[in-house]
């Protein structure tokens, strides 16, 4: 292992990467505890201290900005807007086709697409920023806490101190996003990925002591071995795969000989990612919202609908919880999969350049196949997916853990996949100047 490191560290160019990887990445946490103008720090703190916020989107878009959201933090958004930015632009691919045709162009319809991202982003910094500051206003950012340190975090109401609070937030958004674009540039990895990670880590800590505290060091324990098979199981679905043999016929080009290769199309088991639990969370936390800005008055009871949502939709400690979100990650999972891979779009460019799979014909029979065998694989997926991201819910009910328990849901799958690939990138990097990479 030592001498692994020696390697990459003994590697200027790789070293210089990882330095500059590192400096973002501190930078980044920095921002994450420098509070916005006009907030009460200390009364932030005294609020996040009794426990609240722990529940809901909020605390799932918290985890997501490491802990920034709650702390009201010039990267409170975090790396929020941009995920969903770029999952939107992906979905127009499907409604535009201006979109589509960026996509298809290669490089520089890639750059538009990016600079697309980047507009979506802005715009969506400013709503959710201006939806945080109305929401701490109102006192509801850590679910209504009666504590009065959680109703009066905010030092001035005026209007234009909330303006100056959304500029700043959005302002913070689009550093984050400039940092993302600089570690992928001119350091290692993804640097968006790499952010996501990091804030997800940040977390980590607070979460497995406060289990510690509320069941013992036993439990403790109990939890991280858990945590260690689950890691395993989850790196090896992450890393399985269907590879689809592909051929391709040999063709004459003047005096040249082209093509009469074997390759295949890799099929992950896994091909949505997380996406579809965050769309399995946030649709969720919908009725709740609801319920929440329909609360009766002082002394009246509240309507009966209201109830049901707060006894069997808001905490997450109820089977019919468990399985609506089974079944909703699983949905997703077939719908992003089926928007984002395109079985008669692949079959008719293996057509173009004259390949096939060994016994299907080429065309339509060969987008049948395809069709075929991304459904048996998503099945999987999904199944996999949906069980994976009960985990925390599980946690929640049996070790008094909050929802962003770190063994499960996106934040396992996210830890996992941006740790397998950056070391990737890392072992790619050595095998350019060394004989002998970083993986055996």
């Amino acid at each position: 292992m030592f001498t692994l490191v020696k390697r990459v560290m003994r590697t200027p160019d790789l070293r210089r990467k990882i330095m500059f990887s590192l400096l973002i990445i501190v930078l980044y946490r920095f921002g994450s505890h420098v509070p916005t103008p006009f907030v009460s720090f200390p009364q932030v703190q005294q609020c996040l201290a009794t426990g609240a916020g722990t529940e809901g989107l909020l605390a799932m878009v918290n985890m997501f900005s490491g802990g920034a959201l709650l702390q009201l933090s010039i990267f409170a958004l975090g790396v929020m807007p941009y995920i969903t930015a770029s999952i939107i632009v992906q979905m127009l691919r499907v409604v535009i086709p201006h979109f589509e045709t960026l996509y298809q162009e290669g490089q520089s319809g890639q750059a538009k697409l990016t600079q697309y991202t980047r507009y979506v982003t802005i715009a969506l910094a400013v709503l959710q920023s201006t939806t945080l500051v109305t929401v701490a206003r109102s006192g509801q950012l850590f679910g209504g806490s009666a504590a009065p340190a959680c109703q009066r975090i905010l030092t001035n109401d005026a209007w234009w101190a909330q303006l100056l609070m959304v500029l700043t937030l959005t302002a913070g958004t689009g550093l984050i996003m400039w940092m993302a674009e600089l570690m992928t540039e001119k350091g290692i990895g993804n640097g968006m990925s790499i952010l996501i990670l990091i804030s997800i880590l940040a977390t980590f800590p607070s979460a497995m002591w406060s289990i510690k505290q509320a069941r013992g060091w036993d439990v403790f324990f109990l939890v991280i071995l858990v945590g260690l098979v689950i890691i395993t199981l989850i790196v090896f679905v992450e890393q399985s795969q269907r590879r689809v043999p592909v051929q391709y016929a040999k063709r004459m080009v003047g005096r040249r000989t082209y093509g009469g290769t074997n390759t295949y199309i890799p099929i992950k088991v896994n091909m949505a990612n997380v996406i579809p639990v965050i769309f399995s969370s946030s649709l969720l936390y919908v009725p709740a919202l609801v319920a929440q800005f329909n609360q009766p008055a002082v002394g009246e009871s509240p309507a009966g609908w209201v109830v049901w949502i707060n006894n069997y939709l808001v905490k997450g400690d109820h089977p019919l919880y468990w399985l609506i979100y089974f079944l909703l990650t699983v949905g997703f999972t077939f719908f992003y999969v089926a928007i984002t891979f395109n079985p008669t779009e692949v079959a008719d460019n293996m057509k173009k350049y004259g390949g096939f799979i060994p016994g299907i014909r080429a065309g339509r029979p060969t987008a049948e196949y395809l069709d075929f065998v991304i459904t048996r694989i998503t099945s999987v997926g999904a199944i996999y997916l949906g069980l994976v991201s009960l985990i925390p819910l599980i946690a929640l009910a049996t070790v008094s853990a909050n929802q962003n328990f770190p063994f499960g849901g996106a934040s396992i799958i996210i830890m996992v996949g941006v740790g397998l690939e950056t070391v990737k990138q890392i072992d790619a990097q050595l095998q350019q100047r060394h004989y002998e990479g970083l993986l055996r």
